[in-house]
């Protein structure tokens, strides 16, 4: 940035979001999560007044640095804020302002280039245990054996941006594209660790490689002749959205783009889908539903009930969050949350359990084993009815639970890609079978 820094100029939005704030506490008593948190008997204005102090930056009491740390972006505060006031992205920020009370910047920067690198190994690794290269190059990543094609001359309608953790469940995005293709709609793609959104650097407290990091991201993602980028993971597009391409801005850069959750993007195309959605597909679905991103869980059961032969059930359980992976602040919590579903689920009698993102699919497909019902992410229903499929590999591993069984199936994969074996051991153990907030019930549980 020539004119303002990333960080003088987060701090010039965060001086007009606090000049707006009247401290009236609506965000604070339009929060789904303050129960679970242990402040719902807080006064939400001393609440709200405790986060400013927090970000201007101060200590700020108890209960507003547990409302801080507890958030888990549900985004219920946002369509409570009268003032125009984001108070999600305040949050973040007095999360950034608290991440940094703790420790000295080069701390920070170290816990944050560790945590990257945590991220590019288990995405690495789980990915290339799934994928050839051909499958590889077509997400956009760098396969073992050759360098990526040349990209195209022209410029695509949209980019389309993975961020990184979905390529955990590679037949997620690989579905999205095959449906773009049927749409006839062109794209690049772009994600992975090479493509960061900058939130894990942020989270550690190190804002400085947080908006560079993101920066160069934006540059690499302004290539489509749209202007848009149609986005899988939430919270790459909570970060681009709310944090990066606004700050960017408020220091003098143009915005380069629009971003667009896929889901929506899918819902705006429904009626060029629906001649393309032949094969009838009987089952009682029900949705796994998260509505931190405006429109997203009506898009997807809009989507849904266009499918011939789908009946959508409704299970009235709660829905907060941004992403299953956001309830990990509140443990209890959500395997309370999960467990109520998949019983309200078997209750109900449906014949699959639908997902949205891909954290959610991580999370709850291994219930697969346990529960007589299917779990799959509502694409594979899409895909099915208009005849292709990608199968969740994730899932048929996971459901193992057996470290040294994974190993050995993939084991052509482990030497095609190069990957060393006790590396991948430890991510299919650490990065798989333990990402389980909920344990798996039943004969067969290790």
């Amino acid at each position: 940035m020539s004119e303002m820094t990333f960080e003088s100029a987060l701090a010039a939005r965060v001086d007009d979001m606090l000049d707006a704030c009247t401290k009236c506490g609506a965000c604070f008593t339009a929060c789904p999560i303050t129960g679970a948190a242990g402040i719902a008997d807080a006064d939400p204005q001393a609440v709200v007044s405790g986060v400013l102090d927090i970000v201007r930056p101060g200590a700020g009491p108890e209960a507003s640095r547990n409302w801080a740390s507890s958030c888990i972006m549900s985004g219920e505060c946002i369509k409570a804020c009268d003032y125009g006031v984001n108070p999600r992205f305040l949050l973040s920020v007095a999360r950034l302002a608290m991440a940094k009370a703790k420790g000295d910047p080069v701390e920070r920067r170290r816990t944050g280039v560790e945590n990257f690198r945590k991220l590019n190994q288990d995405v690495t690794v789980l990915s290339r245990l799934q994928l050839s290269d051909a499958a590889l190059e077509r997400l956009g990543q760098r396969p073992s054996t050759a360098p990526l094609r040349a990209e195209p001359e022209r410029e695509p309608d949209v980019v389309f941006y993975t961020g990184c953790n979905v390529l955990k469940t590679p037949h997620i995005p690989l579905l999205c594209l095959d449906i773009m293709d049927a749409l006839g709609v062109s794209y690049r793609v772009m994600g992975g660790p090479t493509h960061c959104c900058g939130v894990l650097q942020l989270r550690a407290g190190d804002a400085d490689t947080s908006g560079r990091f993101a920066g160069n991201t934006i540059d690499k993602l302004a290539t489509s002749k749209s202007g848009e980028v149609v986005s899988w993971c939430p919270s790459c597009f909570v970060q681009f959205t709310e944090v990066m391409l606004p700050t960017f801005e408020r220091a003098g850069r143009e915005k380069p783009f629009d971003m667009t959750p896929f889901m929506r993007f899918l819902r705006r195309h429904l009626d060029e889908l629906r001649p393309l959605l032949r094969q009838r597909v009987a089952l009682r679905v029900a949705l796994h539903k998260h509505p931190g991103i405006s429109g997203v869980v009506e898009a997807a059961e809009d989507i849904l009930r266009a499918l011939p032969g789908i009946e959508l059930v409704d299970l009235h359980q709660p829905a907060v969050g941004l992403q299953s992976f956001n309830l990990a602040m509140l443990p209890a919590y959500k395997r309370e949350l999960q467990l109520k579903e998949l019983e309200a689920a078997r209750e109900a009698g449906i014949e699959a359990l639908a997902t949205i993102y891909h954290s959610d699919q991580r999370e709850l497909c291994a219930h697969e084993r346990d529960w007589p019902f299917r779990i799959v992410n509502l694409l594979e229903l899409v895909g099915q009815s208009m005849g292709f499929a990608h199968e969740d590999h994730y899932k048929h591993l996971k459901i193992t639970q057996d470290a040294d069984a994974i190993l050995a199936e993939c084991s052509d994969l482990i030497a095609q890609h190069g990957l060393d074996p006790v590396l991948a051991r430890n991510v299919v153990i650490n990065g798989m079978i333990a990402d389980q907030p909920l344990p798996l019930v039943g004969a067969g549980v290790p």
